[in-house]
């Protein structure tokens, strides 16, 4: 799926994450994934983007071939700040102090956290079908919370969700991306695949529950500390959302990301949830456009 690419492990804080590199020596550009997924999602845009940039695209901590640390009592161990922390060292790794960031879903909110924390590195920042977390929590709705019922389940005390995923990891994840507007048929078999392996790996359910535990909790009083203080984002930032999905229907997408960030772009795209995979060259468009423009 990712022909001319490299594979890498990476320890970084104690995690070792992984991942595929292609185009080096061409300016950076890291790719996060979403839920519940892996760096796969992005093989039909990755090889494309290497033409012009150098594509490092990561397992986030707890996802695909990477680590999965244990819990802790906050869920700090999963909080998007420490996340966040893992893809600057990653970067820094390879030679890069600032860089451009497409992210998707779980992926574009560890992004979101990466250039709040660490505005100096982050150059351009193009999000995936996501609003800012903290609003979402703030104006859910019912429409929301049935289509996104997971947000719900996972944040639910251990042990109770970990072992009804892990009576059926694949089936956990068919459901969740099979109800989407696509279903499973905008998927390549191979990459569909690799998720179902993924989740099946040791640890899966219980560092997914961990993501969305410090999503509901530690990540809020983060997101609240910064609206406390002001912080915006500064550098520019183009959201894309799907026409299909359910985010574009149950949020004011743009209007939340005004208030988030001075410098905002973005549209509805004809698309579902999964615009990587069922909007490739609308997003390499999106993609190539943005990310060549200079900036200040």
């Amino acid at each position: 799926m990712f022909a001319g690419f490299e594979t890498w492990r990476v320890a970084v804080d104690g995690v070792v994450l992984h991942g595929r590199r292609g185009g080096v020596g061409k300016p950076p550009l890291l790719l996060l994934h979403g839920h519940p997924q892996t760096h796969a999602m992005w093989h039909r845009v990755a090889p494309l983007l290497a033409q012009r940039f150098e594509v490092i695209a990561a397992d986030l901590r707890g996802y695909g071939d990477s680590d999965r640390p244990p819990a802790d009592a906050d869920h700090a161990a999963y909080s998007k700040r420490r996340m966040a922390a893992d893809a600057l060292a990653l970067m820094a790794h390879f030679g890069h102090a600032r860089f451009g960031v497409l992210a998707h879903d779980r992926g574009a909110r560890v992004a979101h956290r990466l250039a709040l924390d660490h505005p100096q590195a982050v150059t351009r920042l193009l999000l995936l079908d996501i609003a800012p977390t903290l609003a979402m929590y703030e104006h859910t709705g019912e429409a929301f919370a049935r289509a996104y019922w997971h947000w719900f389940f996972l944040i639910q005390p251990a042990p109770l969700p970990e072992r009804l995923i892990e009576a059926d990891p694949p089936a956990y994840l068919r459901d969740v991306m099979g109800r989407r507007s696509g279903g499973l048929a905008i998927f390549a078999p191979e990459a569909l695949a690799e998720y179902e392996r993924c989740i099946a790996r040791p640890g899966s359910a219980a560092a997914i529950c961990e993501d969305y535990r410090a999503a509901a909790g530690i990540d809020l009083e983060h997101d609240r500390n910064d609206r406390a203080r002001g912080a915006r984002l500064e550098m520019p930032l183009r959201v894309l959302w799907g026409e299909r999905g359910v985010v574009g229907r149950c949020f004011d997408v743009p209007a939340l990301w005004r208030a988030a960030a001075a410098r905002f772009g973005g549209r509805a795209v004809p698309a579902g949830h999964y615009i990587a995979e069922e909007a490739p060259a609308l997003l390499l468009d999106e993609a190539f456009d943005f990310f060549t423009q200079e900036t200040p």
